[in-house]
């Protein structure tokens, strides 16, 4: 059931994020604030899910993955401290990866922890449910298939790249993407909690070994276009090299829309505000460019998305959404307010680079 605050704006909201990595993990650490906090806030969660891809190959989740047959933990440990309410010695105690050239090097205890804990229990998904009752979660983490999937991309040429490692080096190059076995299946909770969600927000994350792997699962993309949810799709702040070259932030969503037609979104956020001179260097050293601050395109390129412009950059070192700003303006999809500097016809723009 869904209240009425006082301004008319809903409240007691139930919302699922779809993703992966850092992105994920900001978007969840805003968004938790939120979460029961119907004495503090006009607008309040008071159900929070969290879709979580499950294609990595690389680093200690994918020497977990080879070794023990477990799905990649990383991923779903960062959410799981990202919403924890203790964020001193468990969530550290998660984090904490062991140093060293020796089989543990390069481990997170979390990653171990989360593997453990899947051959106690005989399934990963309780694996990740108990991790998350241990941490005192404020949301439910779902990982995005019940299978070991893995990631397959087509390329325009016509070669076929496997892994997500591989697939993060080739993204400009990208026909088309799957997932092997193409017949994977979501969890039952998560076709349920998209189908009782009042906002699904994907992203920020990487493009192809992020946010497009969930929507790819068998029935995952068909729930959310069934769902009567504000769809919203958060843009990227940065392009990521090798995986997105030089694409816009409208290029990112046609993406998106060309694997996942079925999904019509009602909002697109992208940030405003320039990085800073230092910022802008550091990240063009790798070949990074930011996304959404010029070039504004009229609203008729993708008919019936709202644009949502506004300042959403972090005051710290390394390029990031602030959690708590980009959370609230997500939160205020659910009642149709715009916000961003220029007034509505600013944001019914969509912004390229």
């Amino acid at each position: 059931m869904r209240y009425e605050s006082y301004s008319g704006i809903p409240t007691g909201l139930s919302i699922v994020v779809i993703g992966g990595g850092n992105g994920l993990s900001t978007v969840l650490s805003g968004l938790k604030q939120f979460v029961g906090a119907m004495d503090l806030e006009p607008t309040w969660i008071r159900d929070l899910s969290a879709v979580v891809a499950v294609s990595d190959d690389g680093g200690s989740s994918g020497r977990l993955r080879d070794e023990l047959q477990v799905p990649p933990p990383g991923d779903i440990r960062n959410c799981m401290v990202a919403l924890s309410e203790d964020s001193n010695l468990l969530s550290k105690l998660f984090r904490y990866r062991f140093k060293g050239d020796g089989e543990l090097g390069g481990h997170s205890f979390g990653n171990l922890f989360l593997a453990a804990l899947s051959e106690i229990t005989g399934d990963f998904s309780e694996a990740v449910k108990l991790s998350s009752e241990i941490l005192v979660s404020k949301g439910h983490i779902y990982p995005a298939a019940v299978e070991d999937v893995r990631l397959v991309a087509e390329l325009e040429d016509g070669q076929v790249v496997e892994g997500e490692t591989k697939i993060g080096k080739v993204g400009a190059s990208i026909k088309r993407l799957r997932l092997e076995p193409e017949a994977c299946h979501p969890l039952p909770e998560t076709i349920e909690a998209i189908a009782k969600a009042d906002i699904i927000s994907i992203g920020p994350g990487s493009l192809f070994t992020s946010l497009l792997p969930p929507l790819l699962v068998k029935g995952v993309s068909e729930a959310i276009a069934a769902s009567s949810a504000q769809k919203v799709y958060v843009s990227n702040l940065m392009t990521q090299p090798g995986e997105t070259d030089g694409l816009s932030a409208r290029r990112h969503l046609e993406i998106i829309c060309e694997h996942a037609p079925q999904i019509a979104f009602d909002y697109v956020i992208v940030n405003t505000q320039p990085v800073n001179p230092i910022q802008e260097m550091m990240y063009a050293g790798s070949g990074a460019r930011q996304i959404g601050v010029e070039n504004s395109i009229t609203p008729e390129t993708i008919q019936g998305v709202r644009i949502i412009c506004d300042n959403l950059l972090d005051n710290v070192e390394k390029v990031r959404h602030h959690p708590e700003r980009l959370a609230r303006t997500i939160l205020r999809c659910a009642s149709g307010h715009r916000s961003g500097e220029g007034g509505s016809s600013r944001a019914r723009r969509l912004v390229a680079d």
